[in-house]
């Protein structure tokens, strides 16, 4: 029996490899990333966040598909992402255009910091709780997308820094992906598809064209499908606000004609009881029971 509670001891303690490893990559790619943004390798600092994103998201789904989950595994996961997705992406973005702004510059970076804190913490304490099809509020890897996403554009196209325009579009940018983090608006998670099933041969052919369709020019189709995925969730909470209101004018209409129902039901019993009580002689109380006073 005392051998049973070591063994079960050392198990606790012990931690698995495989996703934390992944995880471990997550953190380094976010903190490469801020590394060179120092440097002033922007674009190198960008693409370090985007593959930040694909470590966090595969370290996740191994977990699940070789059954070793950990509540350490996802302490280090939040903190890792909090470093990729959230100081790394605002450190970028400052360090390359935000800081010509003064203060508003600082600031939008200040308010994308504490909404990935934000997010991140309201999503550990409600994960086993909220529908898993969706997130509740723009995921942080999204949000750095955003980001990122837009330095690789700029810096790939060659924009140019002096103009005042780009640096109020990032800070605009930089806002709307803090903001965003910490809305209610439902964003598709993916959760639901499932990595071990079988699939019809043509998704395999859409996976293909996919990886063509990006490989076509990365920085532009990345951040357009970003923008598309961090616009979707408003759309969506758009479209269930109208159809609650659909619903809600459906079951007040089903209301009103259930009550002129019963009131047409109610209408000839009481004319043929008025009809019936006229009938009488001159004088006498010719009203129903249920009419006198």
């Amino acid at each position: 029996m005392t051998n049973f509670h070591i063994d079960e001891n050392k198990r606790r303690r012990s931690i698995y490899l495989l996703p934390n490893a992944f995880t471990t990559a997550n953190l380094f790619s976010g903190f490469y990333a801020v590394v060179q943004a120092m440097n002033g390798r922007f674009e190198i600092a960008a693409i370090a966040i985007f593959l930040a994103m694909v470590f966090d998201g595969m370290d996740g789904r191994v977990a699940r598909l070789t059954n070793t989950q950990s509540a350490f595994g996802e302490q280090y996961d939040s903190l890792s992402d909090m470093t990729s997705f959230g100081i790394a992406p605002a450190l970028v973005m400052y360090e390359w255009s935000l800081q010509g702004l003064g203060r508003w510059g600082w600031l939008a970076a200040f308010i994308y910091v504490v909404g990935a804190a934000l997010r991140l913490a309201r999503f550990n304490i409600t994960v086993g709780t909220i529908d898993k099809r969706f997130f509740q509020g723009l995921p942080s890897p999204a949000a750095a997308a955003l980001v990122a996403g837009f330095v690789w554009l700029s810096v790939d196209n060659k924009f140019a820094l002096g103009d005042r325009g780009i640096a109020w579009t990032a800070f605009v940018l930089t806002v709307y992906a803090g903001v965003c983090m910490v809305s209610n608006a439902p964003f598709y998670s993916g959760k639901t598809f499932a990595l071990g099933r079988s699939v019809p041969f043509w998704v395999m052919l859409v996976v293909v064209a996919v990886f063509v369709f990006v490989s076509s020019d990365p920085p532009l189709v990345l951040f357009g499908l970003f923008v598309v995925y961090g616009l979707s969730g408003w759309f969506l909470m758009l479209w269930r606000w109208r159809r609650a209101r659909q619903l809600n004018r459906l079951r007040q209409a089903g209301y009103a004609s259930s009550a002129d129902t019963s009131v047409k039901a109610a209408v000839p019993y009481i004319s043929d009881t008025l009809d019936d009580a006229g009938a009488g002689e001159p004088g006498e109380d010719t009203h129903p029971p249920i009419f006198r006073r």
